[in-house]
Order: C-alpha cells, then sequence, then structure tokens
C-alpha cells in the first residue's frame, strides 16, 4: 500500500497529459489512430500499442510507420483522464500543415470557428468538411476543445484530411485573411441576407460562432458579408454543426468544381 488517496490515479493521469508540449497531437482509440497511421502526411512521433491492439493493427496491413512500444492498457491509462477509451491505442504525432492564406485558389474553403467549445459540434464540423474538401479549420487557442479524444472520435477520422489550425487571436487573423483576398462570410440567424443568395467567390472563409452567443462582435465586424441559412419552419436556426455541414454545401455549388486535397 502506498499511503496515495485514492483520487490520486486520476490526479496523476491529468497531470502526465498537460507535459505533452502544445504542439503534438494526442491521438486515441482505434478509429483515429488507424486512420493516422495510414496519412502518409501526418509524421508520426510515438506510438503505444497493447499486444492485443498491434496484433489486430498487423492483421488489417495498417503500416505503422514507426517501431510501437509494447505496453500493458495501465501504461496508456496513466496517459490520459479517467474516462478515457483507449482501446489499447495511444499516438503523438504533429499536427498537419495547412495552406498559407496566400495560397488559397478560387476553389478553396477554409471554416473559421469563433469559441465553438463543444467536443462533439467540433468533431462533426470536422467530418463534414473532410467530406466537402475544406483546406484548413481555424480556431481559438483560447475557448476550443483540443484535436483529440471526444472530438477525433465524433469527426471519424476527418482530423487526417483537414488541417484545424489554433490562432492566438482570431479577428488579427480574419484581417490576414482579407489582406490575402479570402472572402470572409459570416454565418448569423439574423443576417440580412440567405447565403444562397449571397455572391460568393473563392477563396471563401465561413465563420460560425459559438453554440449559445453566435459570432463575437469583432468577428462579425471583420466579415465582409453576414448571412444566414433559409430555414421555412418555425425554428430558424440549427446545431452549429449542422449548420455548417448545410452551409458547406451551398458554398461548394457557387464554388468551380473540386476543392483542396490532402
Amino acid at each position: 500500500m502506498s499511503g496515495r488517496p485514492r483520487g490520486g490515479r486520476g490526479h496523476e493521469r491529468r497531470e502526465e497529459t498537460r507535459r505533452i508540449a502544445p504542439d503534438i497531437v494526442v491521438l486515441y482509440g482505434w478509429h483515429p489512430v488507424r486512420e493516422a497511421l495510414q496519412n502518409p502526411a501526418r509524421r508520426l512521433r510515438r506510438l503505444l500499442a497493447t499486444e492485443n491492439a498491434l496484433r489486430r493493427l498487423q492483421e488489417e496491413r495498417v503500416e505503422l510507420g514507426l517501431a510501437p512500444e509494447i505496453v500493458r492498457p495501465g501504461e496508456i491509462d496513466r496517459l490520459l483522464t479517467p474516462d478515457a477509451v483507449h482501446q489499447g491505442l495511444y499516438l503523438e504525432a504533429d499536427p498537419l500543415a495547412a495552406p498559407a492564406f496566400g495560397d488559397l485558389g478560387p476553389n478553396d474553403v477554409v471554416l473559421v470557428l469563433d469559441q465553438i467549445t463543444d467536443p462533439h459540434n467540433v468533431g462533426a464540423i470536422v467530418r463534414s468538411a473532410a467530406a466537402f474538401a475544406v483546406a484548413a479549420i481555424l480556431t481559438t487557442e483560447r475557448h476550443s476543445p483540443a484535436a483529440t479524444g471526444v472530438l477525433a472520435k465524433a469527426a471519424s477520422g476527418g482530423l487526417e484530411h483537414v488541417p484545424i489550425v489554433h490562432v492566438r487571436n482570431l479577428g488579427d487573423t480574419l484581417d490576414e485573411m482579407g489582406a490575402n483576398g479570402v472572402l470572409r462570410v459570416g454565418l448569423d440567424s439574423e443576417g440580412a441576407a440567405v447565403l444562397d443568395e449571397t455572391p460568393l467567390r473563392g477563396p471563401l472563409a465561413l465563420v460560425l460562432g459559438a453554440e449559445d452567443k453566435g459570432l463575437r462582435v469583432r468577428t462579425r465586424s471583420l466579415c465582409d458579408a453576414l448571412a444566414r441559412l433559409d430555414m421555412p419552419g418555425a425554428i430558424k436556426s440549427l446545431n452549429v454543426s449542422n449548420a455548417a455541414a448545410l452551409a458547406l454545401y451551398v458554398a461548394r455549388r457557387a464554388l468551380p468544381p473540386g476543392g483542396r486535397r490532402p
């Protein structure tokens, strides 16, 4: 017996998680890790796997790209929060590289998330972004979930197709986008214009606000246009992840065919 308080193990895991460098992406669980291992654009740093998980990777002929560390499940437990379901796999990797604003072309779309905090919503947005060939997702360093865990599971592999960029000052970033010719369109349920009647061109940034507060004042002021999705029913607003999917569909119909591929 060590005499450690019963709650100490969870505290120890949280302490361990905080030691990871901020520029490292942590992925765990079968689907997120397998997708990352199969992505040639993802630079891998460290892979921990249980014997059973490694055997399953080998059976599915997944190329690892680096030598795994064979561990017991408890060794992965100590690196994560107590409620994390890792299925015997833990991966540290570099973030995906995002294109510079000046390199975006006429068929490119980026998403800008203004303090959207729910990892389920952001994960669903990432999945839609991958389906509609979004070039990058920009979000705030603060008041946004890390690209791991619940978010990665909700994204269902989408993290391997769309870079997520955390920016310190969203307003300055929107300024820079405008200076590089990016059309900035904010989604607002109170917007005067309807999105599918708004003239759209690429490169295009669709800007989405937080679930409860919408776009912040400065964010709104830096958009070239504010537009709403036309809702004929009694409810005039959608969950932000559903709104993102519909907005991307409208944008893709308005822009030239295609989109940036990883």
